[in-house]
């Protein structure tokens, strides 16, 4: 432990080395391959696979082989002992020199109020995927939530083929606009308990830090607007999506929100993203 943590800390004092692992962080329990990781960040490959080495060395994170490619995901062991260790060696566990401390025990052993939820879905375009899921959650969840979806994109509109799906499954349209993430930062934004991401691009990107520290999950799936083939094969690539969302939202509104503390909600959230089968509907 003594050579441990300064060498953690030390190799997460550079900041790239940083952003991988908040990348990561970020994507946690996925792995992900080396090439998706250099995309979103911008690096070499020489250099990522310098960074990835550093923290591989100091047990931050772990490598997998999967046929032929090589998967990078956080090691958590590591990451709570070096938490802990700040957190209770340092801090001494004495809310006077680390005020948050408290919070962050007792927060995770809390369950959620039992009232309405807010749910914010997140892609890159907020054009088909995304409005899959604030459809369906919306007239899934009945009364029980407040459903958002957003895109990281400057600008972005509605995919025509997702729209004549969703008109085609009988759900109602009128309320869905694209929207950028920023409407929903700031003061006058909603208090968010829930944020999902649909893709990897947007999971790979620098999202807010959202106030109240909702509970994450990343729900990722190939996209469908970047089929291509013939009109039934793209309009195949939408059902499947669609599909795939609804057997996951149908998952999240079985569990007992109500019940679970935050911890056993968010590994409940986790086991839904994990599934990876396709739901075509």
């Amino acid at each position: 432990m003594e050579k441990e943590i300064p060498d953690r800390l030390t190799t997460l004092g550079h900041p790239q080395r940083l952003a991988l692992f908040r990348l990561l962080m970020r994507r946690y329990p996925d792995s992900l391959p080396a090439g998706e990781i250099g995309q979103a960040l911008g690096l070499k490959a020489s250099t990522l696979s310098a960074y990835l080495s550093a923290l591989q060395g100091v047990d931050l994170i772990t490598q997998r082989r999967a046929g032929t490619s090589l998967l990078y995901a956080i090691n958590m062991a590591g990451v709570r002992q070096t938490f802990e260790y700040l957190l209770l060696d340092c801090c001494r566990g004495r809310p006077d020199l680390c005020a948050t401390f408290p919070d962050l025990l007792t927060e995770g052993a809390t369950p959620m109020a039992d009232r309405k939820y807010n749910v914010l879905f997140i892609c890159t375009g907020n054009s088909a995927r995304s409005i899959f899921a604030e459809t369906l959650l919306r007239e899934m969840g009945v009364d029980r939530f407040n459903v958002f979806s957003a895109g990281t994109r400057p600008q972005s509109e509605l995919n025509p083929f997702a729209v004549r799906l969703l008109e085609e499954k009988g759900h109602d349209v009128t309320l869905l606009r694209a929207k950028n993430v920023s409407e929903f930062t700031g003061p006058d934004a909603p208090p968010l308990d829930f944020v999902f991401t649909v893709c990897n691009q947007a999971a790979n990107e620098e999202c807010p830090a959202w106030e109240g520290q909702p509970i994450s999950g990343h729900w990722g799936m190939e996209d469908p607007v970047k089929r291509e083939g013939t009109e039934a094969e793209k309009a195949l690539a939408f059902r499947q999506a669609y599909g795939a969302l609804k057997h996951r939202i149908t998952a999240f509104t079985a569990l007992p929100l109500a019940t679970l503390d935050r911890i056993a909600l968010q590994s409940a959230v986790d086991e839904i993203g994990r599934e990876k089968e396709d739901h075509a509907g």
